[in-house]
């Protein structure tokens, strides 16, 4: 019987115990859970993969204004602007992930890595270390399945959705996966690994989900760009085999305790924080209520 993804110390136990290593783990859980080949299951990384690249290519080349007016091509702006803050990678990196996330806000073609709201994580940390490290697609597709595990087991400890758990769960998760994937890439070992997801976590405990106009926009697009960031801060640590102190069981569960706790108004629900400003709530008459023609152009008051 495959390992059922319940927690990483069994993760980590059950691949040492076994001969396999942690992706291999991932793979035996998906041929046996979903009755799926070696081949298949490739094959779906592949097209995920791709995918995730012509969402970076997308959105740094066409229009990503949304319809809502609050996206206005940002990864073209990172992406074009002359001067970087620190270097000309940390400058693609924040680009990338603006942009993959801005082809959601746009209504175009992403992976959810866990999840639509942070779909803009995995795309801006894989593509930029693949660039910089000349990762060959095959160690890339190893790195998501090991990504795929890492959010099976926060799904299961605490949650991987905003309404579920606030942003927390959705941009936190992500960040995990990409720190886990960056380790995964520069051979570091499994110990490296479990401290590079917990790092992210640590960060991001309590990030609500607050999103303008109940889009998923603001504050939802920056978000990724600043969780692919601490998912690169992460990774750097763990592979120097700084300590996080604090398991990442014990983190995950910690991040499913504040969840749990969250307020609703917090959880996606457009209740809360920045969605009720007074520029927060501008916007949603604006973009949603004179759209459906219940109320007059609020701007002409």
């Amino acid at each position: 019987m495959a390992f059922l993804f319940n927690s990483f110390a069994d993760w980590k136990t059950y691949s040492e115990s076994s001969g396999k290593s942690l992706v291999e783990v991932v793979l035996e859980y998906e041929k046996e859970q979903k009755a799926r080949t070696d081949s298949a299951i490739y094959d779906g990384l592949r097209h995920a993969w791709q995918v995730m690249r012509e969402a970076v290519k997308s959105g740094l080349e066409e229009d990503m204004t949304s319809r809502s007016g609050m996206i206005d091509n940002g990864g073209k702006k990172v992406y074009r602007y002359p001067k970087a803050v620190l270097s000309a990678e940390f400058q693609m990196l924040v680009a990338r992930a603006l942009a993959a996330k801005e082809v959601n806000s746009c209504m175009g073609r992403v992976v959810a890595a866990p999840t639509a709201g942070a779909s803009g994580i995995m795309p801006g940390v894989l593509v930029t270390l693949q660039e910089i490290h000349q990762i060959s697609d095959e160690k890339i597709l190893d790195a998501m399945l090991l990504s795929a595990g890492t959010a099976l087991i926060m799904e299961q400890r605490a949650s991987i959705a905003g309404a579920v758990g606030g942003c927390q769960a959705e941009t936190g998760t992500a960040a995990a996966m990409g720190a886990a994937a960056i380790v995964y890439c520069l051979d570091g070992t499994g110990d490296q690994i479990v401290n590079a997801i917990a790092s992210p976590v640590l960060c991001l405990l309590g990030l609500v989900c607050d999103p303008v106009a109940g889009l998923v926009e603001v504050p939802c697009v920056v978000r990724n760009a600043s969780a692919a960031a601490i998912a690169n801060s992460s990774a750097q640590i763990a592979l120097a085999g700084v300590d996080g102190v604090i398991p990442v069981d014990e983190v995950i569960e910690a991040m499913g305790e504040i969840g749990a706790n969250m307020e609703s108004k917090y959880k996606e629900t457009a209740l809360g924080g920045l969605a009720m400003t007074p520029t927060g709530q501008r916007i949603a008459k604006r973009v949603l209520i004179r759209h459906i023609g219940i109320l007059p152009d609020q701007d002409s008051e």
